[in-house]
């Protein structure tokens, strides 16, 4: 008898465990990248800098799945414009009018050439940022870190203005 309630107890704290590390990767920020794109390690670098907790994915290995590629089309404002380099050589050899492919030939495409994508591409539930700019990427700095970082700056401010 104590020891069903013993592996109850282990049951119900796997399961919760289990549920908010769920609930944990929906916030997480998800950086697809290139390890030989500048950019890309620029965006690296900047997550690190900041503590920014991010999963990171050789895009080149392991391209955005059907889902994931979903979910990025629908975080774009222009769509496939946004994420694929038309302008790049590897597109331009392809010879292929983007016009003319279903999202489901996309995908497929992506898979099979994932250089055709502009990198980095960094998104969490709700956002999605194409390449690495700097003031934009300061949106994934989760909330409690920019206030921080708010209130260092003002008594920073504060100081400089004491001392003047």
């Amino acid at each position: 008898m104590h020891f069903n309630r013993i592996f109850i107890i282990i049951v119900v704290i796997f399961v919760i465990g289990r549920v908010s590390q769920m609930k944990g990767d929906k916030k997480m920020i998800i950086i697809y990248l290139s390890p030989s794109c500048t950019s890309c390690r620029k965006a690296h670098a900047w997550l690190e800098e900041y503590n920014v907790p991010f999963i990171e994915r050789n895009i080149m290995k392991n391209p955005p799945t059907q889902l994931e590629f979903q979910k990025m089309m629908a975080l774009t404002v222009s769509g496939t414009d946004e994420i694929i380099s038309t302008r790049s050589k590897a597109f331009q050899k392809l010879g292929i009018d983007i016009n003319d492919l279903s999202l489901h030939e996309l995908h497929d495409l992506i898979q099979e050439h994932p250089e055709i994508l502009r990198k980095p591409i960094i998104m969490d539930q709700r956002r999605i940022q194409i390449g690495y700019n700097e003031s934009e990427i300061r949106q994934f700095v989760p909330k409690r870190i920019r206030r921080k970082q708010l209130n260092k700056a003002q008594a920073m401010i504060a100081n400089f203005e004491g001392t003047v």
